[in-house]
């Protein structure tokens, strides 16, 4: 039977534990698409689920909402998409009843279940996903198309700071969240500096996407020193949170400006004990930032497709689907010296 073909699938059994097994290749239903997986990426949100740490992981679980994929099956419908063509997909399954929904905040919907995080992935040879799920890849190449949607994230939460050119921007994680982060705002004209305890990401984040300056954290108050000293003793404009950390988000209220935003894109189970009055002493804006809009994926798409901006430089590691139970072991052990990993399907 058709249904019974079988394809290869990574799942993470327990923490510390993926596995590559056979499963049965799915069927598709009316309204869905079944795809042929191309690449897709590792995510901190997967590396979090690999480590025990993600707030939202359960297990087992498949994991992978960053990928590209070939279309194999699909309907005839109103947004051009066929057989052949290489797409990618936003992953945030909305419930399209809750009062988030209602108002068109679909990223933020209050039952949202991530693909690889609260429900199954996409680290499969084969998966299928709402047709209207699906974005063109405009001839982007399979590789680039899977790191997207992490853009996209990043893209998402610097669209909710409103950064604007000339604001002097500090993004604190230079992981591939935080890098782009800073690739984003960069692209909207502001001065951007990088931020981590890793001073090889730092480095490579700045030479290798144009920043203005990287920061090595070394301790709380050598840190807020040198934002200092970058913003001739004024504060950023904009500090973005991409570790997920209480000490990094403390780190954001502290190095933004009187008057400034702070953007709140990691996730963290961790709870953070501060003096909340230097938010209102400061008057600063806050702002959470989750998931992305379709607008941010098609926004994007076309902003590489551009060549505005050489996104295959975030992609540092890449592994076979059978080597990927290496792949997450390598990750966990080496974070610090790897960007963004990618599979090959």
């Amino acid at each position: 039977m058709k249904g019974y073909k079988i394809m290869k699938t990574i799942i993470v059994t327990e923490p510390k534990n993926v596995k590559v097994i056979e499963t049965e290749k799915p069927v598709r239903k009316p309204g869905e698409a079944l795809l042929k997986v191309l690449y897709g990426g590792i995510c901190g949100s997967d590396l979090g689920t690999y480590r025990g740490t993600f707030a939202y992981a359960d297990y087992p679980r498949i994991p992978g909402h960053e990928f590209s994929a070939e279309i194999v099956e699909i309907d005839e419908n109103e947004l051009g998409l066929k057989p052949g063509m290489v797409v990618t997909a936003n992953p945030y399954m909305n419930c399209t009843t809750c009062y988030s929904c209602q108002r068109g905040l679909v990223n933020c919907c209050e039952h949202n279940e991530t693909l690889g995080c609260q429900r199954d992935g996409a680290f499969s040879e084969y998966f299928t996903m709402p047709i209207e799920r699906l974005y063109d890849g405009k001839g982007l190449s399979a590789k680039v198309l899977a790191v997207i949607e992490p853009f996209c994230i990043s893209y998402h939460g610097i669209s909710r700071a409103d950064v604007q050119p000339g604001n002097k921007v500090l993004v604190i994680g230079a992981g591939t969240i935080g890098t782009l982060a800073a690739v984003a705002a960069k692209a909207k004209g502001a001065e951007v500096y990088i931020a981590d305890v890793a001073a090889k990401k730092v480095d490579y984040a700045v030479k290798t996407f144009g920043l203005a300056g990287g920061i090595v954290n070394e301790g709380d108050d050598a840190f807020i020193e040198r934002c200092m000293e970058v913003t001739n003793q004024q504060g950023f404009d904009v500090a973005v949170e991409a570790v997920g950390r209480p000490s990094t988000f403390q780190n954001c209220i502290d190095a933004a400006a009187f008057g400034g935003k702070v953007v709140l894109i990691g996730v963290g189970k961790q709870n953070l004990d501060f003096n909340f009055t230097l938010i209102q002493k400061k008057e600063l804006n806050i702002f959470g930032s989750r998931n992305s809009l379709k607008k941010d994926f098609l926004e994007l798409i076309d902003l590489v497709k551009s060549g505005a901006v050489d996104l295959e430089k975030i992609i540092t590691d890449e592994y076979t689907v059978d080597n990927a139970p290496q792949a997450f072991e390598d990750f966990d052990k080496n974070a610090a010296n790897m960007l963004k990993v990618v599979i090959k399907f």
